[in-house]
């Protein structure tokens, strides 16, 4: 049975009108049972609670209301310990998948980089006003520095992919003004990364942010690193050829 949360936990969920908040298909009523179950002594209640609740503010690469109001809770649950209880430490002969932590961290992480600096820059090349109007983007990047709070303790986590996760997740936060000054203890965690992690997206993500901060990553890079680098500049060359004598991009 899942116990109630810790009281600054309740007052996340209590008071926020749930209800009242736009979600890709409806409202955000049921949210609030869905985010109590993520501290569930069960690690398979945790999995579905995690997998119920984002995928109710997950759609399209976008922000909604509900969005930043989750955002929060996850962030605030992330260095609770009841996050963990019987996640790692499993047996071998046990499928294979990511903890709830790991979970809600890509998640936080998706979401920064759903409303990073390039994100609003394509944004505002069709309309100046862009962050005014999208207020719930731009509610969800003010609130970075207390994501960030929650998410620096894990880059040290004794768990690769936690901390791998972590690291993902800290590269577009970091992005507000008030963070860039992390940057450097961020480049030293994307250095232990590349040097251990064979994941191709946190490896792109790691070398990309590195890259955009000034830093020189042939060291770093690998034959398949290499491999994706050129295979992506196709891939940017050919769209740029597909979208060639359009006053916008298509719709693709």
């Amino acid at each position: 049975m899942t116990e109630s949360p810790p009281p600054h936990l309740q007052m996340l969920l209590d008071g926020t009108d749930w209800a009242s908040l736009a979600t890709p298909c409806g409202t955000g009523e049921s949210l609030p049972a869905a985010l109590t179950r993520l501290l569930d002594p069960d690690p398979a209640v945790r999995a579905a609670a995690a997998k119920d609740a984002l995928g109710q503010v997950t759609h399209q690469n976008s922000i909604y209301e509900a969005t930043v109001p989750v955002a929060r809770y996850v962030a605030a649950v992330l260095g609770h310990p009841a996050i963990t209880v019987g996640d790692f430490g499993l047996a071998t002969d046990e499928p294979p998948h990511s903890p709830t932590l790991v979970k809600l961290l890509a998640w936080l992480g998706d979401t920064a980089y759903d409303a990073d600096d390039e994100v609003v820059a394509i944004g505002e090349r069709h309309d100046e006003d862009f962050l005014d109007e999208y207020r719930e983007m731009r509610e969800f990047r003010d609130q970075r520095p207390m994501f960030f709070s929650a998410v620096g303790p894990l880059l040290d986590h004794d768990n690769t992919e936690v901390r791998d996760t972590a690291l993902v997740a800290a590269i577009p936060l970091s992005e507000h003004p008030a963070l860039t000054v992390h940057r450097t203890e961020l480049v030293r965690h994307a250095r232990r990364l590349l040097a251990t992690s064979t994941d191709r997206r946190h490896r792109d993500r790691a070398l990309d942010a590195m890259r955009a901060w000034g830093h020189d990553t042939s060291g770093l890079e690998n034959s398949p690193d290499i491999e994706a680098r050129e295979r992506y500049a196709r891939l940017r060359a050919a769209r740029a050829s597909w979208t060639s004598g359009y006053s916008e991009e298509p719709p693709f």
